[in-house]
């Protein structure tokens, strides 16, 4: 049985068209990320399988059409628990 191994994205998304990877780690590089993130108190969220899709997306790189629905569903949560409204 293979053991769990830890992964984490981060994207990005504000002036660009479309959220972009700001960096991407297995192991001690991915609970780096999340205590990165946990300082900053960056909304985190756990979707393996949406980690794995984005884990073939290159960093500083758009994330594809085809994911566009699965990261606003985040990103809805992220906005709604912040107590904020997208622009527009």
């Amino acid at each position: 049985m293979k053991q769990f191994e830890k992964e984490a994205i981060a994207l990005e998304y504000g002036q660009q068209d479309a959220p972009t990877l700001l960096a991407k780690g297995s192991r001690e590089l991915a609970f780096e990320i999340i205590e990165e993130a946990k300082k900053h108190d960056i909304f985190i969220a756990e979707d393996p399988q949406l980690v794995a899709a984005l884990s073939n997306v290159g960093l500083s790189e758009e994330i594809p059409e085809e994911l566009y629905h699965a990261v606003a569903v985040i990103l809805s949560w992220a906005y709604w628990m912040n107590g904020l409204k997208p622009d527009g």
